[in-house]
């Protein structure tokens, strides 16, 4: 640990300090389901996940699932969840993240590397592209059922 820093493998044991990460981000509560399905995403094989810790404490996460094949790839990398305590965000923290998952999935042979963002997050599309992401061949499509 340098400095009292540190980014090691995530465990289910960190999901408590992601929740409160996450609800600190959107200012509400999380859902039961969003909950579950970071449980679950954690017990899946090609999952991997980093959290950054400052004194021990928590202060930021990623998660991303190798898939393949798919969408007319081989093999690719997905973010499924990036965050940084809001109090700690613009230090760098969500770019060493992925810094360390990217050098994963580089180890694990995946070249192509997506997430999907909401239009209007702002942040969130500025984040992407501080760390190397562009628009993608791929367009994303979406269906509301009633």
């Amino acid at each position: 640990m340098m400095n009292g820093v540190m980014i090691r493998r995530i465990t289910a044991k960190d999901i408590p300090q992601v929740i409160e990460i996450q609800e600190s981000i959107i200012k509400n509560k999380v859902s039961k389901a969003w909950v579950q399905s970071i449980e679950a995403h954690l017990k899946k094989q090609d999952v991997v996940g980093f959290v950054y810790l400052r004194e021990s404490q928590v202060i930021g996460h990623i998660i991303g699932e190798m898939k393949g094949p798919g969408f007319g790839l081989d093999q690719s990398g997905w973010i499924v969840v990036v965050g940084v305590d809001p109090s700690c965000m613009g230090e760098g923290i969500g770019q060493a993240l992925a810094k360390n998952l990217f050098e994963y999935f580089k180890k694990k042979g995946v070249q192509d590397i997506y997430t999907a963002v909401r239009w209007d997050a702002v942040d969130m599309l500025s984040f992407f592209k501080s760390i190397g992401f562009n628009r993608s061949e791929f367009i994303n499509l979406g269906k509301h059922l009633e």
